[in-house]
């Protein structure tokens, strides 16, 4: 007779997965807003976001709701890119698409929040959603997963500093980057060529 795993290893991956995805999401979330402020400093984005704080609050939910519902269809097609055989370019584009849809959301969050706010229906949906979140981020941000797991990107993005210091000509070692240069693009031609 086979015993039971315990609850708590049985939902140990699905914990980790969490986590990353947490991670990943906070990190287009940050790298999002980062990016939106800074091109907010155009002027004819200026514009364009006095225009968004002005709406109306049904206009400002239109706004906000519109970009992930536009994103919709461009991920599918990168699904279908990928299950052509087209990998990359299918894995960059819902990449791209993430990193972009999550930056103009988080431009508009913050644009059309007092707006939205004043519809009943929304501020009691958001005040809730806002508590639960708020409590599963608690919980998960204590767990060993989350600690793991962030650990481990931060190793990853510290060694893929280290890769790229080292690819730069006259990074670190110099001489040494250059090999390195040479050999991956003597790689990508070969790729390139078995492609055809």
């Amino acid at each position: 007779m086979t015993r039971a795993l315990p609850r708590s290893r049985m939902f140990a991956p699905l914990v980790f997965l969490a986590a990353l995805v947490l991670l990943v999401e906070e990190w287009c979330w940050d790298a999002g807003m980062r990016l939106t402020r800074a091109l907010a400093r155009w002027p004819a984005l200026a514009a364009l976001e006095g225009r968004v704080r002005m709406l109306p609050p049904y206009g400002a939910l239109c706004a906000f709701v519109l970009p992930g519902l536009l994103l919709l269809p461009v991920k599918i097609l990168a699904l279908l890119a990928i299950a052509h055989g087209h990998a990359l370019s299918g894995i960059a584009t819902i990449v791209v698409a993430k990193v972009g849809g999550a930056a103009v959301v988080a431009r508009l969050y913050v644009l059309t929040l007092p707006t939205l706010l004043a519809v009943g229906w929304f501020a009691r949906c958001h005040g809730w959603f806002m508590d639960a979140k708020t409590r599963c981020l608690d919980v998960l941000r204590t767990s060993h997963a989350y600690h793991l797991t962030g650990r481990a990107l931060r190793a990853l993005r510290i060694g893929l500093r280290r890769v790229l210091r080292r690819l730069r000509p006259g990074g670190a070692h110099g001489r040494h980057a250059s090999r390195v240069v040479r050999v991956l693009r003597r790689f990508v031609v070969q790729w390139r060529a078995r492609r055809r």
